[in-house]
C-alpha cells in the first residue's frame, strides 16, 4: 500500500490511496472494510467506480481516494510512476 500526497498536483483530491489484492474477493474486502471503517467515523463514500471482478476499483472518500487493484491492473495502470512527483506518505509492502 502507498499513500501520495497530490495536494500539489491535483485539485481533485488530497491523497491518493493505492492497494493490491490478490483476487476479487480481497479486492471486495479490501473495499468493504475501507467503507465500514470510514462510516464508523461518520465519512460517507461520495462513489466508486470499477468492480473487483474487473481488477480495480475505485472509492471517492472526498480529500481522499482509495485505488485498489489486482496485481497485473495495479503493474499495467502504474499510478505511483503517473503521480512519481507527489510525496509519498505511507509506503507498507
Amino acid at each position: 500500500m502507498v499513500a501520495l500526497d497530490i495536494r500539489e498536483q491535483s485539485v481533485i483530491a488530497d491523497y491518493f490511496v493505492i492497494c493490491t489484492g490478490a483476487n476479487p474477493r480481497q479486492i471486495q474486502a479490501i473495499a468493504n472494510a475501507i467503507e465500514d471503517k470510514l462510516s464508523e467515523l461518520g465519512v460517507v463514500t461520495r462513489g466508486f467506480e470499477g468492480s473487483a471482478e474487473n481488477g480495480w476499483m475505485l472509492l471517492d472518500c472526498g480529500d481522499v481516494i482509495a485505488h485498489i487493484f489486482g496485481p497485473m491492473e495495479r503493474e499495467f495502470y502504474r499510478l505511483e510512476r503517473l503521480w512519481s512527483a507527489a510525496p509519498t506518505v505511507v509506503y507498507l509492502q
